[in-house]
C-alpha cells in the first residue's frame, strides 16, 4: 500500500485572469509531488470546486469578480471541513487589512503579485516540506521545542549566527526588508522597499545598502521621476 507520505499534494487553482490561472496550473503539474485537481475563476465557483474535489492547497487569488479571495476563506474556514484546507493567497493586493484578514484565515504564505515563477516553487515546496514535517510527528506528537521550529521554518537549515549589524540596524528589521526583496521578485527603489515593509525611506535604504554589501543585494543606477537618479536594488538569485 502506498503511503500517504507519497501521496502528492492536490491543488485547487484560483484566479479570475484564465491565462494566469493557466501559467500557475501548468507550473504547479511539473513541480513533483503537485497535482493540480481543479481551477475555478470565481469565488462561488472556488467553493464548490472546494466541496466537490476536497483540495489539500488551494492557490487563491484575492481579487475575484463576484466575492473577494478573503471573503472565500472565510467561508472556507466556516465550513466543517475547512480547517485541513491549506491556502496560500496569491494577489497584487498590498492592503495591511488584506494581509491581516488572510493572516486571521491561517495562509500558509501571502505571494504578491507579480512574482517569479521561482518564488512560486520556493512557497510550494516549503509548504511541501512543512507537510511532511507534519506526518512524520502524527501520532507521536511534538517532542520539543526543535520540533515546533522545524514546523515553523520547513526545510530550512539551522540558522547561521547573525553578522555584525551596523549601528542602528537590527536583525528583525533586516529580515523584514530581506524578505519584501525576496518576495518581489523584481528590482525595487528604496522607496518601494520602504512601502512593503511600513518603514521610512532613509532607514530602507540603509538596509538595501548593507544587503548589497554583502553581496545578497544587486545595485544599479535608474532614473525616476524628473530625471533623478536613484538606485534600483534586486535580490541576487540562488542566495539562500
Amino acid at each position: 500500500m502506498t503511503s500517504s507520505r507519497q501521496q502528492p499534494v492536490r491543488v485547487l487553482v484560483v484566479d479570475d485572469d484564465f491565462a494566469v490561472a493557466a501559467i500557475h496550473r501548468r507550473y504547479v503539474e511539473t513541480l513533483p509531488g503537485f497535482a493540480v485537481v481543479g481551477e475555478a475563476h470565481q469565488g462561488s465557483d472556488a467553493l464548490r470546486a472546494i466541496e466537490e474535489v476536497r483540495p489539500d492547497l488551494v492557490l487563491l487569488d484575492i481579487y475575484l469578480p463576484d466575492m473577494s479571495g478573503v471573503e472565500v476563506l472565510r467561508r472556507l474556514r466556516a465550513a466543517p471541513a475547512g480547517e485541513t484546507i491549506d491556502v496560500i493567497a496569491i494577489t497584487a493586493s498590498r492592503e495591511v487589512e488584506t494581509v491581516r484578514a488572510a493572516m486571521s484565515g491561517g495562509v500558509v504564505h501571502y505571494l504578491i503579485k507579480p512574482f517569479t515563477l521561482a518564488a512560486l516553487q520556493e512557497r510550494l515546496m516549503a509548504y511541501a516540506a512543512q507537510r511532511r514535517e507534519l506526518q512524520q510527528l502524527v501520532g507521536g506528537g511534538v517532542r520539543d521545542q526543535a520540533d515546533v521550529d522545524r514546523l515553523l521554518s520547513p526545510g530550512q537549515r539551522p540558522a547561521r549566527p547573525a553578522p555584525d549589524l551596523p549601528k542602528g540596524l537590527s536583525a528583525r528589521t533586516l529580515q523584514l526588508v530581506e524578505r519584501a526583496l525576496k518576495d518581489a521578485g523584481r528590482e525595487l527603489s528604496a522607496g518601494e522597499a520602504a512601502e512593503l515593509c511600513g518603514l521610512s525611506r532613509v532607514s530602507t535604504r540603509r538596509y538595501l545598502e548593507h544587503l548589497a554589501a554583502r553581496g545578497l543585494a544587486e545595485v544599479k543606477p535608474r532614473y525616476g521621476s524628473a530625471g533623478r537618479p536613484e538606485h534600483g536594488y534586486r535580490w541576487v538569485s540562488g542566495v539562500r
